[in-house]
């Protein structure tokens, strides 16, 4: 045989054992992660959203006044 083949074959060798490694190492950890519904970051979760500081004069599209007077119709 060839060093070209017996490369070849240690290789695909190699491949097959590394590819088992990893799969039966990342098995455990979704199994971990099936009974937890977070993501794992840690901490407080503070779900308010931030209170933004608008330049004067600017405002948010829900804060806007609503208008209530509407021109009364013009009649000829």
């Amino acid at each position: 045989m060839s060093s070209l083949v017996i490369d070849l074959i240690l290789c695909g060798l190699a491949y097959i054992i590394l590819i088992y490694f990893v799969a039966t190492m990342s098995k455990n950890s979704f199994r971990k992660g099936n009974n937890r519904s977070d993501d794992g970051d840690g901490g407080v979760d503070n779900i308010t959203p931030p209170k933004i500081d608008l330049p004067p004069g600017v405002i948010w599209p829900s804060d806007s006044p609503v208008k209530t007077n509407s021109p009364e119709p013009v009649e000829f």
